[in-house]
């Protein structure tokens, strides 16, 4: 996963948000994401922004357009659009909130990732901790926390999803110490 600064995340997710914007289905819609948008860039530095771009573009994340009338246009590349959705899916989901009740089911993830894919592996594994998945063995992680969809989208991204099982359980054998590591007054 590429590790973005602040301002290269906002640039990335800016563009990212472009195609929100072309993909909206009502006028409230494109205002409610265009505030969004707007609102992110109002304290940039301007030398930050230009030093942002010259390594997006370094690192081939995004590329400069030449258009006719000699003005230009910055876009994602294959690869941007998949770093940007990453950090747009990260960034979403570590702040999700956690209900206040919890529903008494365990949500399960198993996986079983090829060594070529070894760099999803990892992902998964760093965005699973970021959500509080407790580790039960080396690829299984459980949670109590209905975090099955952002989970979901990350495998979907890399089109993991032959390698990835997200199971929905009422009960674990040792439950009483996985309810230990969540609900500190059992």
């Amino acid at each position: 996963m590429y590790k973005f600064g602040p301002v290269q995340k906002k640039i990335v997710l800016t563009l990212l948000g472009g195609v929100a914007l072309g993909f909206s289905a009502s006028p409230r819609q494109y205002f409610q994401t265009f505030r969004k948008i707007k609102k992110e860039w109002k304290e940039t530095d301007q030398r930050n922004f230009e030093r942002s771009i010259h390594r997006l573009s370094r690192e081939k994340l995004i590329e400069e357009k030449i258009l006719p009338n000699g003005s230009f246009k910055l876009e994602l590349t294959e690869e941007g659009k998949k770093q940007a959705k990453i950090a747009s899916l990260l960034g979403n989901y570590i702040n999700f909130p956690k209900p206040k009740r919890w529903d008494g089911k365990w949500r399960i993830v198993l996986f079983d990732i090829p060594e070529k894919d070894r760099v999803f592996r990892d992902i998964l594994r760093e965005h699973l901790r970021a959500l509080d998945f407790f580790k039960l063995q080396y690829s299984v992680f459980i949670s109590p926390y209905p975090f099955e969809k952002p989970i979901l989208e990350l495998v979907a991204l890399y089109s993991a999803k032959p390698y990835v099982r997200v199971i929905t359980a009422t009960k674990v054998d040792n439950e009483d110490k996985i309810k230990k590591h969540f609900f500190k007054s059992v």
